[in-house]
């Protein structure tokens, strides 16, 4: 692999996204930025956040093959990689049937978007798989440097680090809620995370978790709204960041709810739960 994100990172949707946020997680002590919500094939937002920014990786979380051509994205990193080498981390995938019209045997537009990519000397050590279920987890370890999976839980991590073996990236994503009213946290991140399970893939995957369809209908149960969203004081979110890192993972991307408010004191409050400024 040749992108360094350490341990811990942040997850956001690239239109909340600039180069003051960047600049103040940097100082912060955070591996990494990843850049979600579908990022345009351009990369621009990446080569903003990463012109503003020193050390700190950019990764994308995840670019939707349906959306972007390979040949115009390949462009952008490349573009990037000479202009600052080694810090961009190309994540793609498949997203979701739902939101896609032509959406069609999903895991053959992986392999032929990832053969495009090859084929245009982008490098399978500077890419990651947005990655779920056994196949395309087995898959990420096979063609990319690893896999990033969203909207799962430290089970999960485990399960997929037996499938993807030692050496290979395991980068999951964490919701968070600094809040310790259980009731005020779970009002919070429930909108997010409903807008999830009606969709197949993340729904079939929570099932393979052993969660029924009683905790994914009303737009959760509480208990898997705590599982994904993990909500309390610094130190509670710490513990729950760090489950993932014991169950396997390499690296957490953690995505602070609600969406609408300023993210960045929960993440001063979180790098300093973890001692993340001191080993700047």
């Amino acid at each position: 692999m040749t992108v360094n994100p350490g341990s811990i990172g942040i997850w956001r949707p690239a239109f909340q996204l600039d180069a003051e946020l960047a600049t103040e997680v940097e100082k912060l002590g955070y591996g990494a930025i990843w850049v979600g919500g579908s990022p345009p094939e351009d990369l621009e937002i990446v080569e903003t956040l990463l012109d503003a920014t020193e050390h700190i990786a950019v990764a994308t979380g995840i670019v939707n093959m349906w959306q972007a051509d390979p040949d115009a994205l390949a462009r952008s990193c490349h573009r990037i990689e000479a202009k600052h080498p080694g810090r961009f981390l190309l994540g793609v995938g498949v997203g979701h049937r739902e939101a896609t019209q032509e959406y069609q045997k999903p895991y053959d537009k992986i392999v032929s978007y990832l053969d495009a990519l090859a084929a245009a000397d982008v490098p399978g050590s500077a890419t990651v798989l947005a990655a779920l279920g056994p196949r395309v987890l087995r898959l990420s370890a096979e063609r990319t440097a690893g896999a990033h999976p969203y909207l799962t839980t430290p089970e999960h991590t485990r399960r997929a680090r037996e499938i993807l073996g030692d050496g290979v990236l395991l980068a999951p994503e964490q919701k968070v809620v600094l809040e310790s009213d259980p009731e005020r946290a779970r009002r919070q991140a429930r909108p997010m995370v409903s807008r999830y399970l009606e969709l197949t893939n993340y729904a079939g995957n929570l099932r393979r978790l052993g969660w029924t369809d009683t905790d994914l209908v009303d737009g959760g149960s509480d208990a898997l709204i705590d599982a994904l969203a993990v909500h309390g004081d610094a130190d509670t979110i710490v513990r729950g960041v760090r489950a993932h890192l014991d169950a396997g993972a390499d690296h957490v991307c953690v995505q602070v709810l609600p969406m609408d408010i300023d993210p960045l004191p929960a993440y001063r409050a979180i790098a300093d739960a973890m001692g993340l400024s001191t080993a700047v």
